[in-house]
């Protein structure tokens, strides 16, 4: 009988772990995964957007910052590089730039707001001091058979800044439409265990805001376990942070 008893108890257990958005058991059981969060959370969120958006000239960025505790980011796996598609998107347009000759990726985006930049350009766009902060603000794609020449011109700049170029395979269009409302979230060096990312925008309802924040932390608790994250903080563009974890 007790045998029986544990097989179920095991199962429930794997099948809890297998889809934690539904998990019965309470986050600081869970080992890995995100969770939905809390109502009185979502409230201290919305008080605090509610107070301070409509401040400033421009439409502010709602911002993310997490930090994580006995995570070892100077062993290379356990440092984060990872594109979490937002479910109500970023609140204002993307930047995507992508570096291309062929004509027929060149079509396949001209129905996207999308810059191409050619191969011929690299070496003029390494000597100007704005198109390079111009890459670094931007999603950067590029065909692939382009990125031996990307990386001899760019890769000081770009590399060490996590920054190059991601090879522009499979359904293009699909991979255009998923960026324009994706973020990429990256660890910073070695040592600094903190990321930060923008979650949307001031001018978003909030709850899409709120949906946003959930779906970042449960992709990044997959990523770490949920138990290393410390503290998490959001603000607006020109806000105080609040602290909400």
């Amino acid at each position: 009988m007790f045998k029986y008893l544990y097989a179920s108890i095991s199962l429930a257990i794997l099948h809890a772990i297998k889809d934690r958005s539904q998990s019965v058991f309470p986050v600081a059981l869970q080992f890995a995964g995100g969770s939905k969060m809390d109502e009185e959370t979502q409230k201290k969120i919305s008080s605090f957007i509610e107070e301070n958006k409509g401040k400033r000239k421009f439409n502010q960025s709602v911002e993310l910052a997490i930090n994580f505790f006995d995570v070892d980011f100077s062993k290379q796996n356990n440092r984060i590089n990872m594109d979490v598609k937002l479910p109500y998107g970023r609140g204002k347009e993307s930047s995507i730039i992508v570096f291309a000759d062929d004509r027929g990726i060149v079509d396949r985006l001209s129905e996207f707001n999308i810059k191409v930049i050619p191969s011929s350009q690299l070496q003029t766009i390494s000597t100007e001091k704005e198109k390079m902060r111009e890459l670094l603000s931007s999603n950067l794609f590029a065909q692939p058979s382009l990125m031996p020449q990307i990386a001899k011109v760019l890769g000081t700049f770009l590399g060490p800044r996590n920054r190059m170029p991601r090879p522009l395979m499979g359904d293009i269009k699909k991979t255009m439409s998923d960026s324009l409302s994706s973020i990429s979230i990256r660890s910073k060096g070695k040592y600094l265990p903190t990321v930060h990312c923008v979650v949307g925008s001031e001018k978003m309802d909030i709850q899409k805001i709120i949906s946003n924040i959930d779906e970042v932390i449960s992709q990044l608790s997959k990523k770490v376990g949920r138990q290393h994250i410390k503290s998490a903080y959001v603000k607006l563009t020109m806000s105080k942070p609040l602290k909400f974890i």
